[in-house]
Parts: C-alpha cells; structure tokens; sequence
C-alpha cells in the first residue's frame, strides 16, 4: 500500500505525510516497511539505519526494484478487496462548469 491508500482509506483530515508520521511511530511489530510512496519507493532513508533496510525487507518478500529504487506499482501495490470493485475515487473535483454557449 501506499502512504496515501492509507490516508485515503482513513477518511478526511488525514493526509499521506500524517500516515508517514504514525508508521514511524508505529509500535513493534507493525508491518511499516510495506507502505512505500505514490513512485513505489521508500521514503524511509533518512529515518532508518540503515538506510535501504526497507527495500531489503521487501525484497526478501519477493517485491522487486528497479534501478531508481522503485517497485511497479501495477505489479506489487495491494488493494483491499473491499475497495476493489468501487470506483475509483477522484482526488481533485472540478467546479461548476458553464455550458457552451453562455449562461447557466
């Protein structure tokens, strides 16, 4: 899953930088290494010793990296079966839109 899956999933109000926070905080035993960030990759390199300790431990899970450090998010990225056959939820709405030709 990705940070923003997460955030997603938690409703509004939280944000994918929120759910980074709280993994870090995370307590023993919780699964942190399998969240990587919207490119498929880690963001924990300047948080965890050692650095590539996150790419190691999903590798050993069978999750493969490119030479940029980035997973295909196609291939490995996990969704919840619950969410698998809703829509796909927009991010970003667009306002009102005028019709062709002038006014509402």
């Amino acid at each position: 899953m990705t940070y923003g899956q997460i955030a997603e999933l938690l409703g509004e109000g939280y944000t994918a930088r929120t759910v980074g926070f709280v993994m870090h905080a995370s307590p023993e035993g919780t699964p942190w290494h399998r969240v990587v960030n919207a490119q498929g990759g880690c963001s924990t390199g300047q948080i965890v010793l050692p650095h590539d300790k996150q790419q190691r431990l999903l590798e050993r899970e069978g999750v493969v990296f490119d030479k940029r450090a980035r997973c295909d998010l196609q291939t490995f990225l996990w969704i919840p079966k619950s969410r698998r056959s809703e829509p796909k939820v927009t991010l970003y709405r667009r306002g009102p839109t005028k019709p062709k030709g002038g006014k509402r």
